[in-house]
């Protein structure tokens, strides 16, 4: 089989999907690390497929399995928009200092 560029992209995006919506089901970092193991012997596993439509065919699979599973309150970077950090502390508009105390005639 000759590897698109196209499909392995979408293999790519497929793996690095799951591994972000996998950090909102598993908190502990060892739980995750282990799944993480799992998702990536999952994807080696099918990564010598031959056929076209069938390797095509998986991947549509694991999308399937992918939206299938995903969380209905997923994590958020908390400096992204929708986190808990997201203009927190906005920035500060700069504010006109009068230095001379209401001499402003006097030069």
């Amino acid at each position: 089989m000759v590897i698109t560029p196209q499909h392995k992209l979408r293999v790519m995006h497929l793996y690095r999907h799951s591994l972000k919506h996998l950090m909102s089901w598993a908190i502990r970092r060892d739980v995750f690390a282990s799944e993480a193991e799992k998702v990536r012997a999952e994807i080696e596993k099918h990564r010598n497929v031959d056929d076209t439509y069938k390797a095509r065919r998986l991947v549509e699979r694991g999308e399937e399995v992918l939206r299938e599973y995903l969380h209905p309150d997923p994590y958020i970077v908390p400096y992204y928009p929708g986190g808990s950090l997201y203009e927190r502390n906005p920035p500060v508009v700069p504010v006109k200092q009068q230095l001379d105390w209401g001499r402003e005639d006097a030069h």
